[in-house]
């Protein structure tokens, strides 16, 4: 057995395991898990410093997830934007592929609750059908690998699937969701490099939400993907009593662009049953946006989105007070210092001879119109 398998094993899954560990009562998670699985890594486990802290929150089962009785399972509506088993084509050029529903942890605050830790997901044949629906529809250019978590997949299965995407003539970008590398770093071998590195442009999403998971183990994971030439990005979710200050999600995306993961996606949670006593405001999001735009670096700045209920897809959300007023004549703005700028609109008759960018007089001025990617 391949030594991430085995550290795998050694997850805690059981409530009377979690009750020696943290003592919490063993009776209380018992009726949790029956409906909503746990399995928690060493990796995760080791960096619980105290009862109720940011990790503990995202991986001990709570009863607040059996007192959410208003929230639907599919709040996405993805089982009806499903039109092969496990094959979700919301986006007009690109699907997501569902290819196992096993986590090496599983958050709490998951939107697909009903569906990650159970048996018989896959069945066989399902697999195939989902390839040969991408072949039919050229289309899609872009395939999203999730589940799940794809990177749990044995090498020779994530080879297989990688290995028959390519052989799709109009499949440009191949993309994987993972939090494997932030909760099982062992996962990360040089033969699954090697694999990954034979199937580029192969680009990871990882998951995470608190800067304590970014551990010395965990960033040398992140390396060896960076350094077999996988571009890195990272998802957030925006979850109460974990990440919802602004320092602390400041101190996330620094700690990921050192571990060289751009921040992708910040997500107002979903409405998930099971996952309500995570939900923010959504103006909670827009503060930590506004704290982080101008006050440090653009890489460091990830797209604030909620993922619609219904089916609507990812919509992008800035704080309200950046552009001020638009008319024919301009633009007038404010930055992040709150100072008001005026931005002329290209007139007709003398689209190539704009006046310099100035400040309204009364309110700041800049000394030109140009601008850095900061």
């Amino acid at each position: 057995m391949e030594a991430w398998r085995r550290i795998l094993a050694d997850s805690i899954v059981k409530p009377k395991d979690l009750a020696a560990r943290l003592g919490v009562d063993a009776k209380e998670i018992e009726a949790i898990v029956g409906d909503y699985p746990m399995r928690i890594t060493p990796t995760v486990m080791a960096t619980i410093k105290e009862k109720g802290d940011a990790i503990w929150k995202q991986v001990v089962p709570d009863i607040a997830e059996m007192e959410d009785f208003e929230a639907e399972d599919d709040p996405l509506e993805e089982d009806l934007m499903s039109p092969v088993p496990h094959l979700v084509h919301r986006y007009p050029d690109r699907v997501l592929l569902m290819v196992t529903n096993q986590c090496p942890i599983y958050c709490r605050f998951c939107t697909r609750k009903r569906l990650v830790g159970k048996p018989g997901f896959l069945k066989k044949g399902e697999l195939d059908q989902a390839i040969a629906y991408l072949r039919e529809h050229t289309e899609v250019r872009d395939v999203i690998l999730s589940g799940g978590d794809p990177l749990l997949l044995p090498d020779h299965l994530l080879e297989r699937i990688l290995k028959a995407l390519r052989t799709i003539p109009h499949l440009e970008l191949i993309r994987l969701g993972s939090r494997v590398p932030g909760t099982l770093p062992e996962r990360i071998t040089p033969e699954l490099c090697a694999i990954v590195k034979k199937y580029h442009p192969v680009y990871m999403n990882l998951h995470f939400n608190h800067p304590d998971e970014l551990t010395p183990e965990v960033k040398a994971a992140c390396g060896m993907l960076a350094d077999a030439g996988v571009p890195l990005g990272a998802q957030t979710v925006l979850l109460k009593g974990v990440n919802d200050d602004p320092d602390i999600m400041r101190r996330l995306m620094h700690q990921l662009l050192l571990a060289r993961i751009k921040p992708y996606y910040l997500y107002q949670a979903d409405l998930t049953k099971g996952t309500n006593h995570f939900r923010t405001t959504v103006e909670t999001g827009l503060n930590i946006i506004k704290s982080l735009q101008g006050h440090t670096s653009g890489m460091a700045v990830p797209h604030f989105v909620i993922d619609a209920p219904g089916g609507g897809g990812k919509i992008p959300l800035l704080p309200g007070d950046y552009m001020v007023h638009m008319d024919a004549a301009g633009v007038l703005l404010k930055n992040y210092e709150n100072k008001a700028f005026h931005y002329p609109q290209p007139q007709q008759s003398s689209a190539r001879e704009l006046p310099m960018v100035s400040a309204a007089p009364a309110l700041g001025s800049c000394s030109n119109g140009e601008h850095d990617d900061l």
